[in-house]
């Protein structure tokens, strides 16, 4: 009987130190990151586009809540926009500037340990902050004898409506982590699928043109984060 307690004793001691060894040290990390998108805009009607290139940046926090599994926040600034496609022998160029604070709540989910293959996916919210206009001579020209022509004519309706202040859509990207004493320095690329329009596309209000005009972005960004936990 002694030898059987005393071999659960034994089992029950291993288990509990086998536990502590396994333990998972959670992580917290906090950083800052930024790079360059090429952005569009999903019209319709369609609009012909070209990509327009702005930067983005911001403040994040990582947290590592169990092995492979963690959340990471972010607060960026980003320029958003469009540039349309024209002809040559048109002499048109117009782009828009749409500068968003940006929400984004990813999972994130690695495998590796010093050099880390990383996935983060989740909703982001988005603040418009301001908004600008490039139109060349040309094309404002152009557009005014056009509706001076035919003032009930819808040409140019793009330029001239208000964009709303809110917008919403999903974020994904895959990209590497290497981890060094100092901290981690983390590069990604990322897809944003806007869920929101730009515009108002309910045909109870006046400025109704386009019935879908959401963003479509495609991003590169280079982070560095700070170990604090």
């Amino acid at each position: 009987m002694r030898q059987l307690i005393a071999g659960i004793l034994l089992f029950l001691c291993s288990a509990q130190i086998s536990a502590q060894k396994n333990q998972f040290d959670k992580e917290l990390y906090i950083g800052v990151g930024g790079g360059a998108f090429a952005s569009s805009v999903d019209f319709s009607p369609s609009v012909s586009q070209q990509p327009f290139i702005g930067i983005h940046g911001g403040v994040s926090a990582k947290y590592i809540s169990e092995k492979h599994l963690g959340l990471l926040v972010e607060l960026n600034y980003a320029q958003r926009g469009w540039m349309e496609d024209f002809s040559p022998e048109s002499g048109f160029s117009y782009d828009k500037r749409l500068n968003y604070l940006e929400l984004p709540f990813m999972t994130h989910v690695y495998f590796g340990k010093k050099v880390r293959f990383l996935i983060n996916a989740g909703p982001q919210l988005g603040f418009l902050l301001s908004s600008s206009d490039n139109m060349n001579d040309a094309l404002a020209a152009d557009i005014a004898a056009r509706r001076e022509a035919d003032p009930d004519t819808q040409i140019g309706m793009q330029y001239t409506l208000e964009p709303r202040r809110f917008d919403y859509g999903l974020v994904g990207g895959v990209g590497m982590e290497v981890r060094t004493g100092a901290g981690s320095l983390q590069l990604e690329g990322r897809y944003y699928f806007g869920l929101g329009d730009i515009f108002e596309n309910r045909k109870s209000k006046a400025d109704f043109f386009f019935s879908r005009s959401a963003h479509r972005i495609i991003e590169a960004k280079l982070s560095y984060l700070f170990k604090v936990k």
